[in-house]
Order: C-alpha cells, then structure tokens, then sequence
C-alpha cells in the first residue's frame, strides 16, 4: 500500500469571469504547494465558469479560455493540478469549428505540471436532459480507459456525467489499472441529490475496487446552484471525507491505494518522490437534512444571483403573508439586514393585521421597511378607468390593479435605489396561474419559484427552529391575497396540501390525469387544476429566473410550449 495526497479546491467561480477565475485558481495551486499534495483537482470547466451555455459559441471566448489555462501551466510547480476547461476538439488553437461548420470543442481538463501542459482528457459521456445541453456545444471524448501516472500512482481523471453511468470511463480506467478514480464537476443542487451522490460515488468506488475522489463546485450561476458536498471514498465504500455544503473548502486527504504497476500507455505526469507521513482527517460530515438543505440552497441562489450581478441590495414587497415573509427572511441570510429594504403597501382591503404583522417581521429581522398607503393610487386608476368600466361587476381587473400598483411601486424604489426587487412568489401559485403579470410577478428573482406552498411552510417552520422570526401570526392565518374583501386563497383553488399533491404528480413526476384519478383524487378536481397548469404557460414564460430546488423547475427542466392545443383526454 502506499497513498496519494490528494488536495481539491471547491470553489465558488463565476461564469465568464476568465481573470478573476484564473487568480483564484493560481491562489489555490500555491496553497496546494504548500501543503505537498500531488494533485490538486478544481472543478469542471472552472477557467470559463460553469455552465457557460452560449458564451461557447463565441471563438474569442475559447481562445481567452486556452489562454488562460498557457498562464496556469506556466505558473505550475511540482503538484499536477487538474484544471476545467474548454478545448478544442483536436488540441489545435482556433479550431473550434470543422470545414463544415460543425462544432469541435470539448469539455475538457488538463494536468498541468512543471510549467507545462501534460496531456488533456475530454468528457466522454454528454449529458443532453433537464438542465444540460452539452450535445449542443460539445463533441464528446475518445479516450474513457486512459490512465495517468501521478506521483508513481495509475490515476482515472474523469468529469461529472463520465461517473454517473454504471460502465462509463472511470469503470474503464479502472479495469486499465487505475488504482484511484478522480472525478471533477460542476453538478447542480435539487433536491434528494445528497443521497443520490454519495450512492453513486460509494458504488463506484466498491464496483471498481479502488478510491474515489469526487470535487464540486459550490455556489449560484443564474437559477443553478452548486452545493458542493465534495467526497473521498475509499475502495470499500466508506466516505472518509465529505465537504460542507454550500461553502467553499480547501481540503488535503492522504488517500491510501494499492501498489499497481503503471500500465504501458498510462501518460506519466510525475514520477514517485518521498510524500510526508499521512495525516489524519477530521471526522467525517454528516449530510444536511432536506429541509435545510433546500433552505441553503436559496439562500446560496439569491446571494449570489445579487452580488455576481453588482446590486447593491434588494427590495421585497411585504404583505404579511407567509411568501414573502420567508423572501425576506432568506434574503437577509443571504446578504445582511443592512441590504434589504421591505416595503408594505396597504389598500381597503389590507387587514390591520397584516400590516402590523410586516412590521413586526421587518423588526425582528432588522430591516428597513417603509409603509406606503397605495388606496389613493388606487382610486385613481379607478376613476380613470370609469368610462370604460362603468356599467360592469368589480372582478379580477380591479383586483389585479392593485397588485400592478404594487409592482410599480417595487420598481420604482428598485430604480431610484438600485436594489433589486425580489418577487415573492411560490411554485403552487405559478403552476396554477395565481399570479399577476407586472404585479407580484416583477422583480428581477423569484426566490421562491420552485417551492411548493406546503414547503414555503416547512422552510418557515425550519427557519424558526431556534426562535420566532417569522412571527406565528403570519404562519397561522389564512392565506390571502387582499385584493376584495374577505378573500381567501382558498376562494380560488383548493387547500394547498390537496393542490400540491396534485401538481407534484402532474409536473414533477408526469404523470397523466388518469394516474393521478387512480391515487385517489377527485376526478374534476384534477382536470381542472391540470387545465389551469396548461393555460398559464404564457404567464411563467415572463416570469423572473428563480432558484431551481426540483427535478423539473419551470423554465429549465420542464419546458412547454406556449401556444399547445394538446389537451389529455
């Protein structure tokens, strides 16, 4: 037996942010210097940023990124760091496209050492489904059972999808004469995917016989968010270190491994040397908990969704309702008290209570909040609107003025401040059409847009666990929109626990109206809830980017057209 110093670096990159990636690579390859690791693994394609989407198909954008990884492997010492990139398909600068016009990068990683370039692996294995669209940019790899030799050790250097497959390259390399599997990624948070990974990572390592490295990235890029959660399995499947979730981690594990002789055509990057004497890991992480996760992760998507994108700040709209209480909430975890600014914006049919209630929220969580009487506004537009409406019933068009009015006002603090509005809306209001365009819908984030009513409760509930923040008045009262008297959500649609049992069944698990009969449900209830999710598509196409937490988050795994006749029978 002998051991291979291991030291990965997950990190929070930035997507188009070349410079500043490249610096806080090179910051992390001097670290690992210090520590005498053998190899330091980053994670996938964190020179470009992970997911670059069309940024790929801008040839100066491929050569910027080459260029940059020449400016890491100059800066290279005696640790072989594996590093993300984007090459081109044929290792040839310039050539990011055949004669035919055809696309011919790769998503790529490169071993770099002693101020040079030793060799590069592409991903084999593309994934094409949810949120990846990696066949659109990317020509897959070659080469799945190719081996490396890293300080005397035969190493499998593989990236993210290229593990996710029972016999994909790292079993290859394994069965090449790999005593260790590396694996970088850049693999998005949903929930339950804790579980998914260390099963995936533990099988592997056990199937194969040999230890695991998985490195992560962590952190927020448009609606994804990376948790991190890197691993290190040994060859029998026990997870001998686990990062945190959602926060960055430098770590340095002495994995132990098998003297295996290193195969013929394994590419040598190092030869052996003298390593210090293993060290020994703290105990293991335990994983988080769902709920705290999904907590995390919108607190990880709204932070930096604002700071990557330069605001100053946000703004939330406070009704007294339990959304966008817990909006802000997340909000101030995510950027301090100092950085949000709550305003509530009474009308006639605002209770007391709700008003008392936003105040006594923004108290308790330290924010500004400013309370902005909008009836006048209100009868205003009514008046205005007189000759046209004279001689009709009050209905949704008066109701939903109001929450314009709102949205303007939102917007116009936004612009005069420059924080970003925050829209408080829930997945279950969304799916449904509860919404207003240009009302409660603007904002320029939608924290809550993959999260279920009845989870918007179990997040408050989580939130209040070692004291009330969310006040229980707000937790406890009816759900209301306040646009007439007395209404109630309930008015509209059926109670929550019933709507998101059906449209969990519906969206998240695609399951035709007839299976859902079959659980038990109303017959007409269903058809006319999965009617509603149908003809609302139009109104979640304009809705703001939200943290994704789902498998089928609207807008990037579940993806409708708008105009679609096609009704189940």
């Amino acid at each position: 037996m002998t051991h291979l110093r291991v030291a990965g670096a997950q990190v929070n990159l930035t997507v188009g942010d070349i410079d500043g990636n490249t610096a806080r690579i090179l910051e992390t390859m001097e670290w690992a210097e210090s520590v005498s690791a053998d190899v330091l693994l980053l994670p996938e394609l964190s020179i470009p940023g992970y997911p670059p989407e069309d940024l790929l198909l801008r040839p100066g954008f491929i050569a910027d990124n080459r260029e940059a990884l020449s400016t890491i492997a100059a800066a290279s010492g005696s640790v072989v760091s594996i590093v993300g990139f984007v090459d081109t398909a044929d290792g040839r600068p310039g050539r990011d496209t055949d004669d035919a016009g055809r696309r011919t990068v790769a998503n790529a990683a490169a071993l770099v050492s002693g101020g040079q370039v030793h060799g590069v692996y592409h991903k084999n294995l593309l994934p094409n489904y949810g949120v990846f669209d990696e066949q659109r940019y990317f020509v897959a790899g070659s080469k799945p059972d190719q081996v490396w030799s890293i300080g005397g050790v035969p190493v499998g250097v593989s990236i993210c999808e290229d593990l996710w497959v029972e016999d994909g390259p790292p079993t290859r390399q394994a069965e090449a004469g790999a005593a260790i599997l590396l694996n970088i990624n850049g693999s998005p948070f949903h929930s339950g995917k804790t579980a998914d990974r260390e099963r995936l990572v533990t099988d592997q390592a056990v199937r194969s016989g040999v230890p695991v490295v998985y490195l992560n990235l962590v952190g927020g890029q448009d609606e994804l968010v990376f948790d991190g959660d890197s691993l290190v399995v040994d060859r029998h499947g026990q997870v001998v270190y686990r990062s945190p979730h959602f926060e960055e981690d430098r770590f340095v594990v002495d994995v132990t491994v098998e003297d295996q002789a290193i195969p013929q055509d394994a590419i040598v990057v190092t030869s052996s040397r003298e390593r210090p004497a293993p060290e020994p890991l703290p105990p293991v992480l335990p994983p988080l908990d769902e709920t705290r996760a999904m907590y995390c992760a919108l607190v990880s998507g709204l932070r930096d969704y604002v700071v990557k994108n330069g605001f100053p700040g946000v703004v939330v709209g406070l009704s007294g309702g339990i959304d966008s209480a817990l909006t802000a909430a997340i909000a101030v975890d995510a950027l301090g008290p100092e950085a949000v600014r709550g305003i509530t914006m009474p009308t006639r049919y605002s209770s007391s209570g709700s008003v008392d209630d936003s105040v006594d929220l923004a108290h308790r969580l330290g924010i500004h909040v400013d309370t902005l009487p909008i009836d006048d506004l209100f009868a205003g537009f009514l008046e205005a609107l007189d000759p046209l409406f004279a001689g009709t019933e009050p209905g949704v068009a008066e109701e939903n003025i109001q929450a314009r009015i709102r949205g303007v006002v939102l917007m116009a603090v936004s612009n005069k401040f420059g924080g970003m509005v925050v829209a408080t809306g829930n997945k279950s209001e969304m799916a449904v059409g509860y919404a207003t365009l240009y009302g409660d819908m603007a904002g320029g984030y939608a924290v809550l847009k993959d999260v279920f009513k009845t989870e918007v409760y179990e997040l408050a509930a989580w939130r209040n666990r070692d004291g009330e923040v969310i006040p229980s008045s707000i937790i406890e009262k009816p759900p209301s929109a306040e646009l007439r008297p007395d209404q109630k959500d309930t008015d509209s649609l059926p109670p929550y626990e019933t709507l998101d049992a059906i449209l969990e069944r519906y969206i998240e698990l695609d399951q035709s109206v007839d299976q859902i009969d079959d659980d038990g449900f109303d017959s007409a209830l269903v058809r006319r809830v999965t009617a509603m999710v149908d003809r609302n598509e139009y109104k979640r196409r304009q809705a703001a980017p939200g943290v994704k937490i789902s498998t089928k988050a609207f807008g990037r795994d579940r993806r409708l057209p708008i105009t679609n006749r096609y009704r189940p029978t």
